[in-house]
């Protein structure tokens, strides 16, 4: 067998069998191959797709290209819970200590950035001395101690995925459908969890732009987990605008502990939390409708035990609980520029895309697995759709190191509002829920 053979066959648009893609992998792990080479192939997938079986029989591959995590001593439930990414996404950060309070056992095994988009490694390496690399021992003893961990990949979990992720942001393959669904669950698989919930994004800020698009790759999603005998739930959800107020590393940290502190009761953020920490308490059978799940979910908040969840996960994972209390622990921007409203009206619309190069502009993304990424940087929206600006009000915060980033970041957001005289309608976060029930939401 041949590499060069395969990336032919794959140019032609021919399907590999089991034996070729696990040839594949192999040759990815053993260093046989060149960057190029795996590239070219990436390539030529992005380009001509694979079948369903193809990337189950990739996805199961690149999950048993390593070790598995046996969580074989955490009974009950253990979740994970994924998002395709999308511009300023921190739910994992409020998520997992809210669940972890309610008695779910959580392993998440996050990702930095992919394209342009910030990670939630990325996030968390904006907190001091948060450490998110630990062997399978490390995790499950953390799992067992205090009921969660957010990690990243180990050394050794899915390797030959691992090389694939660091490719796809630099060859422009990252929104294969195939390509991401075969990444996310190989990753779960190699976690060892036994529920999956996967957040596809679709709209501006994303890879998959329209509704119809998120819904074909959870299908997918699904589809690859039965036949991988996996319970895996895909939600649909609106990745058009900015999620939550802060856009960046540090302050979206920042905003995360603001809501698990129960200082942020409504908007996006919250209600996408609250809705993902419900729907995975009725799937793990603590509860029988969503409803009273998410009242019990605001008691956890209002109690401060999410709050007391998150202190402990920072203390166990390296840093000082301290932070919650004290944000001038985090690294700091040189300087804030707030930028106001040109005109009267209500804000009808932020596009996400916008934000997203303003904040890349500032380095707080990248777009390679070369630049540094300044987590000091970000962008706060004073402002959010729906909401009354007067002239002359703050509409959004850039905060900075760079005043010549600065103004071409402005020109981004200055892009990304739509503002006008008429208050638009409310608009649905969630489409559909695959894989529980395939209905509208």
């Amino acid at each position: 067998m041949n590499f060069i053979d395969l990336i032919e066959k794959k140019k032609q648009g021919k399907n590999h069998t089991k034996e070729e893609i696990k040839y594949i992998s192999d040759s990815i792990c053993n260093g046989s191959v060149s960057d190029a080479q795996i590239s070219a192939w990436l390539m030529a997938v992005c380009f001509n797709g694979m079948s369903i079986q193809e990337t189950a029989d990739l996805t199961e591959v690149l999950a048993f290209s390593g070790d598995k995590v046996d969580l074989g001593e955490i009974k009950g439930c253990v979740i994970d819970k994924h998002s395709t990414g999308g511009v300023g996404d921190k739910v994992t950060i409020t998520l997992i200590p809210l669940l972890a309070a309610s008695g779910i056992s959580v392993v998440k095994i996050a990702d930095k950035g992919i394209a342009m988009a910030a990670g939630t490694i990325d996030k968390l390496k904006s907190i001091p001395n948060f450490k998110t690399s630990y062997n399978d021992i490390a995790i499950i003893n953390q799992v067992k101690n205090i009921g969660a961990i957010i990690a990243s990949q180990t050394e050794n979990m899915a390797p030959s995925e691992k090389k694939l992720y660091s490719l796809r942001s630099t060859t422009d393959t990252a929104n294969s459908k195939e390509l991401i669904a075969s990444s996310i669950l190989s990753k779960k698989i190699a976690s060892g969890v036994n529920t999956i919930f996967v957040d596809v994004k679709y709209g501006a800020g994303t890879f998959m732009k329209t509704p119809e698009e998120a819904v074909s790759l959870s299908n997918l999603i699904v589809d690859i987990s039965k036949r991988l005998n996996l319970s895996v739930t895909a939600v649909v959800s609106s990745m058009e605008e900015p999620l939550g107020r802060a856009i960046g590393n540090s302050i979206e940290v920042i905003e995360a502990i603001e809501f698990l502190k129960g200082n942020i009761n409504d908007g996006d953020l919250a209600e996408l939390t609250y809705f993902f920490a419900s729907l995975i308490l009725v799937k793990a059978g603590l509860f029988n409708d969503c409803e009273n799940a998410k009242k019990y979910l605001k008691e956890i908040i209002n109690s401060g035990k999410a709050l007391e969840k998150f202190a402990e996960i920072l203390s166990a994972q390296g840093a000082d609980p301290a932070i919650l209390n004290s944000y001038d622990k985090f690294e700091l921007p040189s300087f804030k520029v707030e930028c106001a409203s040109k005109k009267d009206g209500f804000v009808q619309y932020i596009n996400a895309k916008s934000i997203a190069m303003a904040l890349n502009t500032l380095g707080g993304t990248s777009d390679n697995n070369f630049s540094e990424i300044d987590y000091s940087v970000g962008i706060y929206l004073n402002k959010k759709s729906g909401e009354f600006v007067k002239k002359g009000e703050t509409l959004y915060t850039i905060y900075s190191n760079d005043e010549e980033k600065t103004k071409i970041a402005q020109k981004y957001c200055d892009e990304a509002f739509l503002i006008n005289d008429s208050k638009p309608a409310n608009k649905n976060l969630v489409y559909k829920i695959i894989g529980i029930e395939d209905e509208d939401v």
